[in-house]
């Protein structure tokens, strides 16, 4: 009884989380779509630009503030998930598509973070950038072609960043809204099938009582 109570909290939890998942992906997207128009995607002058939103443009810091933050707590709430829907013990066949969503969800959350790195182009974003690009070099085979594709050939410039806003901006954006949707509608669908399996057990192991009890009254009337 006290597992079942548990899972049934972790389950409504699960579908609180996807929830929030959903409200922070729509609010990392609709804030920015409104940098994007202010933001220029290129070497010297990205810097330039987000200083103008932060420091101009009406509320723009405020927009900044807000798609940062929902950037970073998307990945926190989406690891948050997967526990959860692990310590509810979920493996079955009708939650795959709940647990494939959240993982991938939470590797698209990821690299929308790392496709952010460059963005800003500023010191620190470059030096760890170009640490990255060491990393992906070395995987074997196929490192030094990923180099190319991330940077456009060569150093880092402004096609590196034109190439990191597409992936980021388009890509890996309507990628995520796409897969917190499917993710939230799982989860839902699944908590609302749970809830009708169990109102069924209960109807059905309320029966055998009710017949008891008829078949006491007609016990106590005949005699």
């Amino acid at each position: 009884m006290e597992n079942t109570e548990f899972n049934r909290v972790l389950r409504r939890i699960a579908t609180v989380l996807s929830v929030v998942i959903i409200t922070l992906s729509l609010v990392a997207a609709s804030t920015g779509i409104l940098l994007s128009f202010y933001y220029e995607p290129a070497a010297g002058r990205a810097y330039q630009s987000l200083k103008v939103i932060a420091e101009q443009v009406s509320y723009g810091w405020l927009f900044r503030k807000a798609h940062n933050i929902a950037g970073n707590a998307v990945i926190a709430i989406a690891l948050v998930q997967i526990v959860v829907l692990f310590l509810s013990r979920q493996f079955r066949k009708s939650w795959l598509t709940a647990w494939i969503s959240a993982i991938f969800f939470t590797l698209i959350a990821i690299g929308l973070s790392w496709t952010a790195m460059i963005l800003s182009w500023d010191q620190e974003g470059f030096w760890r950038f170009s640490i990255e690009l060491g990393t992906i070099e070395a995987i074997p085979f196929i490192g030094s072609q990923l180099r190319e594709i991330l940077t456009g050939g060569g150093a880092i410039s402004t096609l590196t960043i034109q190439r990191l806003y597409t992936i980021h901006s388009y890509i890996l954006s309507i990628a995520a809204i796409i897969i917190s949707v499917v993710h939230l509608l799982s989860v839902l669908w699944q908590a609302k099938q749970t809830q009708s399996s169990g109102a069924n057990s209960e109807v059905i192991n309320s029966q055998p009582q009710s017949i008891i009890n008829q078949g006491a009254g007609a016990s106590l009337a005949e005699s």
